[in-house]
């Protein structure tokens, strides 16, 4: 199926989003990335998201192509923690409000103009909207216009997804092939579209900066890491890492970025027991702040940031590091050290959902949760800058096949199928769709 921009709306659905207040993991990055890119691309692309109560609740980016549509804000207004915050009554109002407008204001209005629609729910969110709208449609007779796809990003809230009515509704994705053995546990066989990164962040950040930054850290070993505070994201083992080098005598320099999860505390509270020095500050703003915090923290082991970082900066930091420890135990996707690769840093991953990450070719990438075997892999580096150059360079050149035009290619040629099991008839032109359209059309405002 040829998708012409002109004629094809892409419509996503997702709790995260680009606003502040809307991120709280990969998804938010994921989402934001892939609508920005669909719209780049000439879709019209309308993303539902549950977004910062303060911003207006329609925004249109990208010359009208991207259209920002911010859900359940009057919640958020009450629950300013975050996407999460007051999460129950958001899935209820989700349900409740968003369906009927959406079939009513966006999908109605792109078949009556003869235009394609192709729904992507994300997560386990939105997977009963996925039934509800499918169900609207149906009775509106205009099912056969939309394909629909709902995507697992994880296993999050897996307990409680209807599979049966969610399968009737739309066709299951994923984004790794590890996620599609782990939905096998689900009898779920989901096809694998993998994540993507944007075209632009593919180059080298400001060396200066970087160089600034590099010397500022001031240790033999110059570690980054950020993410959720969560156990599957082995925060543990790489502060006993950083531990471990410490007690052999050399000098390290853990600068981390998680969340406001619980596991936090834990993780603070095993740096300072296993003797390292702990010093919590704000995200600078910059990377010559940035550099002044790593000067004025030079009897600090682990520097914790406790506020958002700009993305700006958090590039600059992948490339400044020895090394970004994306080492999780579960990891969907990983799109972390992707992004590392894509600023020339190097990634140390696990070995779950990272189908990207080659180890020694363009990654590092651990077999065991084992604090030893971060020591021992970064230690190497140390002592074969040549080899470090290698996956520097290598990780740039894998990062460049997952950039979201390409993946998009992919999703577009996946379509094909989706609309096939769904019976979703291909776009047509010329009086006779024309017709079909305004009978549909109407049959469905009456």
């Amino acid at each position: 199926m040829n998708l012409d921009p002109a004629r094809t709306v892409f419509v996503i659905l997702s709790f995260e989003g680009p606003d502040v207040y809307s991120r709280a993991g990969g998804l938010g990055v994921r989402v934001t990335g892939l609508s920005r890119a669909l719209a780049l691309m000439g879709y019209t692309t309308y993303l539902f998201f549950c977004g910062d109560p303060q911003l207006p609740g329609e925004e249109d980016l990208e010359g009208g192509k991207l259209r920002l549509r911010r859900w359940c804000q009057w919640i958020s207004a009450q629950h300013r923690g975050g996407v999460y915050d007051g999460e129950e009554g958001k899935i209820r109002d989700w349900n409740y409000s968003l369906p009927t407008s959406l079939v009513d204001s966006v999908i109605v209005p792109a078949i009556a103009e003869d235009r394609y629609v192709i729904v992507l729910g994300e997560e386990w969110h939105t997977s009963w909207s996925m039934r509800l709208i499918s169900d609207s449609l149906y009775y509106r007779g205009i099912r056969d216009r939309v394909v629909m796809l709902w995507n697992a990003n994880n296993t999050f809230g897996f307990n409680r997804i209807e599979w049966a009515p969610l399968n009737l509704a739309s066709t299951v994705t994923t984004v790794s092939r590890y996620m599609k053995f782990r939905m096998w546990e689900w009898g779920q066989n989901p096809i694998v579209i993998p994540n993507g990164i944007p075209r632009e962040s593919i180059g080298n950040p400001d060396p200066q900066a970087v160089a600034e930054v590099m010397s500022a850290a001031g240790a033999e070993h110059f570690w980054f890491k950020i993410g959720r505070f969560d156990p599957d994201k082995r925060w543990l083992m790489a502060v006993a890492a950083a531990a471990e080098l410490k007690r052999r005598g050399r000098s390290v320099k853990l600068l981390m970025r998680g969340g406001r999860e619980p596991h936090g505390n834990e993780v603070i509270g095993l740096a300072t027991n296993a003797g390292l020095a702990v010093r919590n500050v704000a995200a600078p703003p910059d990377a010559a702040r940035l550099a002044s915090v790593l000067r004025e923290s030079a009897e600090a082991d682990v520097i914790n940031v406790t506020s958002f970082i700009e993305e700006s900066l958090v590039r600059v930091i992948y490339a400044s590091a020895d090394a970004v420890l994306a080492n999780s135990g579960h990891e969907p996707f990983g799109l972390v050290g992707l992004e590392v690769m894509a600023a020339g840093g190097i990634a140390v991953t696990g070995s779950t959902g990272e189908d990207y990450a080659e180890a020694y070719r363009n990654a590092l990438v651990l077999e065991t949760d084992d604090p030893l075997e971060i020591v021992t892999e970064l230690s190497v580096l140390k002592e074969k800058p040549r080899v470090a150059e290698h996956l520097r360079k290598r990780g740039r050149i894998t990062a460049r096949d997952y950039v979201w035009e390409k993946v998009i290619d992919q999703l577009i040629l996946r379509v094909d199928f989706a609309a096939e099991k769904q019976a979703v008839e291909p776009p047509q032109s010329g009086p006779a769709r024309r017709r079909i359209s305004r009978t549909r059309t109407l049959r469905s405002l009456t």
